[in-house]
This record gives structure tokens, sequence and C-alpha cells, in this order.
């Protein structure tokens, strides 16, 4: 069985959102993985079948660290006027990226700007 298949049925069991560290320790000799680090494998999978199936995965991500099954949290979730069920956070949260480096050459480009206007 796959930890995926395991960290279903735990989710399914408890039907609340948990954490990695919850899962794990419900889970006991159930995963598959003989890691010294169970949590990290639990996490890295549940984070790259989120990431790689998006909507389509069984899982999500209710806060940081915290696990549900699909299913579970849509049935949990209210529906707005539209009928609509609202958008995780973690879907509208817009990851930042770093600033960019500015070159020499756009800062040559700025001062040549700045002088003439």
């Amino acid at each position: 069985m796959s930890t995926l298949a395991v960290v279903e049925e735990i989710l399914r069991e408890t039907a609340v959102p948990m954490s990695v560290k919850e899962i794990v320790e419900r889970a006991g000799s159930r995963l598959p993985s003989k890691s010294k680090t169970p949590d990290t494998v639990v996490a890295r999978d549940l984070s790259m079948d989120i990431k790689k199936k998006g909507d389509g995965s069984g899982f999500v991500r209710t806060s940081p660290g915290r696990y549900t099954l699909r299913e579970l949290w849509r049935r949990q979730q209210p529906t707005g006027s539209d009928g609509a069920t609202p958008v995780l956070a973690s879907a509208m949260r817009q990851e930042r990226a770093a600033p960019l480096p500015i070159r020499k050459d756009d800062k040559a480009a700025a001062e040549v700007s700045r002088s003439s206007g």
C-alpha cells in the first residue's frame, strides 16, 4: 500500500484536517516507508500530489501543515449565495517572488532617464 493510500485511510477514519505529525503517529507501522523521518516523506508526498494534480488531487491543504480529503473538505464548506464553495486559502495565496536583481544596464538606463527628464 502506498503512502498516500495510508494517509487517505487515516483522513477518512478521522474526517478532520490533521497535521503531518498526527497522520504519521496514527499510521504507525502501516506506512510503507522505513524512513527515519516519516513526517518528511508524508509531507513531501502530499505536497507533490497536490502540486501535480491541483484540483484533481484527492487531498487538500486546509492551512499550513494541515491536510484533509478534498471530498470531506467540500462537504464541510458552506456554499455562497451563488452556490459555489469558497476557494481554498492556499489556492488564493499568491507566491511572492523574490525581486529581480538590477542589472548594470538597467541602472545606466535609469540614470539617463532621470537626467534627461
